[in-house]
C-alpha cells in the first residue's frame, strides 16, 4: 500500500492508523505563527464509526488504503444481515444491516448498491442517490396553494417520514435524495 505525506491526505481518504481503518472526514491545512505547519485531519473509525482529531506533520508518513469497490445486487434480509450477490461472479455475501445505518430503509429488492471492501471485509455500502418511493399518508393538496417554499410532512412506503411540496398527494411516486433525506421531484 503506498504511503502519503500528512499534507497529502484528502476528505474521502482512506488511511491505517492506530491498527484500524479510518476514513478522512474533514481536512484542514494549519500554519501556525510559530512552528512548521500541519493537517487537522477529522477521521472516522471505518469498523466501529468512533470519531479522531490528529494532526499530520509534511514529513509524517501515512498508510494510504485503497478500498475494492464492487456493484452488488440486493437479494433479501435475514436476523439483521443483508444478502448481497455479486452482479459478474454471482457470489453471495452476507453484510451486516448497520453499515447502511439510517439509510437502511431506502434499499429496495432487487436494487443495486456499491459494496466497498478491504480483502474479504465489507467496510461500507453505498445506495444509489436517488431512489423511487410512494407516499402512503400526507396531507390532501389544496387548490391554489402556490409552490412556494411551504413544505408538508409524508410518510413513504418505507416509514420514512420527509417534506414535500403541497401539490404531492397520497399514492404518488416521488423520488428522494437518499443523501440530504429529502424530495427531489416527481417520479
Amino acid at each position: 500500500m503506498p504511503k502519503i505525506n500528512g499534507n497529502e491526505i484528502r476528505p474521502g481518504n482512506i488511511l491505517e492508523h492506530d491498527n484500524g481503518l479510518w476514513a478522512a472526514v474533514k481536512v484542514s491545512h494549519v500554519k501556525p505563527g510559530k512552528g512548521g505547519a500541519f493537517a487537522q485531519v477529522e477521521l472516522k473509525n471505518l469498523r466501529d464509526g468512533r470519531k479522531l482529531n490528529e494532526r499530520f506533520r509534511s514529513e509524517d508518513k501515512v498508510e494510504r488504503v485503497r478500498l475494492d469497490q464492487k456493484d452488488q445486487q440486493f437479494l433479501y434480509e435475514t436476523d439483521g444481515r443483508l444478502v448481497f450477490m455479486d452482479s459478474e461472479t454471482y457470489e453471495q455475501a452476507e453484510i451486516d444491516a448497520e453499515l447502511l445505518g439510517d439509510r437502511r430503509p431506502f434499499l429496495q429488492d432487487g436494487m443495486t448498491a456499491t459494496v466497498e471492501y478491504f480483502g474479504e471485509e465489507a467496510l461500507t455500502v453505498s445506495l444509489p442517490q436517488k431512489v423511487t418511493c410512494l407516499v402512503v399518508e400526507t396531507e390532501p393538496v389544496v387548490k391554489g396553494q402556490t409552490a412556494t417554499s411551504s413544505y408538508k410532512p409524508a410518510i413513504l412506503d418505507n416509514g420514512v417520514r420527509i417534506m414535500v411540496p403541497p401539490f404531492i398527494g397520497v399514492d404518488e411516486k416521488i423520488i428522494v435524495n437518499t443523501e440530504l433525506f429529502e424530495y427531489s421531484e416527481r417520479a
